[in-house]
């Protein structure tokens, strides 16, 4: 388990008029084994905040941490050296999948990147990975046309725990799916993260799939974080306007969870 610490993180693009700030001054915490929820229209910044923090995208101020030591990426070294700590599922798994590889390899081409695997343990880890996202064994020598979306979403979420991180970053990876589909990955991301003790920064822009899995939840717009609760107080007691409008617009909201049919 890792703690995650963001503090003040800046990041700028260009635009016709000079720079234009996407992420202004943004600070986040993720305790040991907690999730925090993220959420915020479009163009909100949150997925540029995701890839500033693993270095995807240059940072111009502020830092992040991973259990107190400063995030730097430089080199091939420093990013592998990262992605054996920080995964990333995105929104379309069909960007993470190869198309030409059977979810066999794919799961077994991230798994001993950073881990030794005799010819034995293999099979085993394959197994081992389709039965944590829920997915049939028989699956792992189909490629990823013959399965369906929420299929290759799960085939991208066990492809990102094949490493075995301590950190897993969703970014909107229930968007493009059906909403019966997004029930189960929903619950599934829930349960590994129980089981597993992972950290999770989980991204969206629905406000009730959010909730379903975070302990705390944190409310970006316009590059800001202008909000953040633990996911109940939040619900219950709103405090910045944008927060409210959010929670007007899906007048089912409860302050539990909702199940898999209000998903």
């Amino acid at each position: 388990m890792t703690t995650l610490q963001v503090v003040d993180l800046t990041v700028r693009h260009p635009g016709r008029r000079g720079p234009v700030t996407t992420v202004d001054g943004v600070c986040l915490e993720i305790p040991p084994g907690s999730t925090l929820g993220l959420v915020g229209e479009s163009g909100s910044g949150k997925s540029t905040l995701a890839r500033a923090i693993v270095g995807l995208t240059p940072v111009h101020g502020g830092r992040v941490l991973l259990d107190g030591q400063q995030v730097r990426v430089r080199t091939v070294r420093d990013r592998r050296r990262l992605g054996r700590r920080v995964q990333v599922v995105l929104q379309d798994p069909d960007t993470a999948l190869d198309p030409r590889m059977t979810v066999r390899r794919t799961l077994l081409e991230a798994a001993t990147v950073f881990h030794r695997l005799d010819r034995s343990a293999r099979a085993a880890r394959v197994t081992a990975l389709l039965g944590l996202v829920g997915l049939d064994p028989l699956l792992a020598d189909r490629l990823p046309s013959r399965l369906s979306g929420g299929q290759r979403q799960r085939v991208a979420i066990a492809r990102a725990l094949a490493v075995e991180p301590d950190l897993l970053i969703a970014d909107e990876i229930t968007s493009a799916l059906d909403v019966s589909v997004q029930a189960a990955v929903l619950n599934t991301i829930r349960e590994l993260q129980r089981r597993l003790g992972l950290s999770m920064l989980f991204i969206g822009h629905n406000l009730p799939a959010v909730c379903h899995v975070s302990d705390t939840v944190a409310v970006m717009r316009h590059g800001r974080i202008v909000e953040s609760a633990p996911t109940e107080a939040l619900l219950r007691t709103p405090r910045h306007p944008y927060t409210r409008t959010l929670l007007a617009a899906v007048p089912s909201l409860r302050t539990s969870p909702p199940d898999e049919e209000s998903l």
